[in-house]
């Protein structure tokens, strides 16, 4: 059964940071690119941020840029996403996403999905 996971979200004040884990089970996520999606309550799903199959290649949309960093660790079966410098706007539930194709997308162009992690900015 093929499966992502994510961990690692929660409450944090504006200003600080989490790490976002996205482990796979069922499969190995080598020749899988993998994106970072979040959605709001009222909002649409946007992507956050992607990798590439060989973690040479990142994107980000433009209002993390600076503060998110993507990484992949192919021998954990794991894709990152570390957050710093959090805003109130960064509450959402985050998702990850497989496809399996060497070039990632911030666009809904993936096999697989986890089930989310939220995470809330909060003061």
């Amino acid at each position: 059964q093929l499966q992502l996971v994510e961990s690692g979200g929660g409450l944090v004040q504006p200003g600080g940071s989490l790490r976002l884990s996205c482990a796979a089970s069922g499969f190995t996520l080598d020749y899988y690119a993998i994106g970072w999606f979040r959605q709001a309550p009222g909002k649409e799903r946007e992507g956050v941020s992607c990798i590439s199959s060989s973690g040479g290649s990142t994107k980000y949309v433009e209002s993390v840029k600076g503060r998110f960093t993507i990484s992949r660790d192919n021998a954990k079966n794991t894709v990152y996403l570390q957050l710093n410098s959090l805003k109130p706007e960064d509450t959402a539930v985050y998702y990850c996403a497989a496809r399996l194709f060497t070039v990632c997308a911030l666009k809904d162009l993936y096999t697989y999905w986890g089930q989310g992690t939220q995470v809330t900015v909060s003061s």
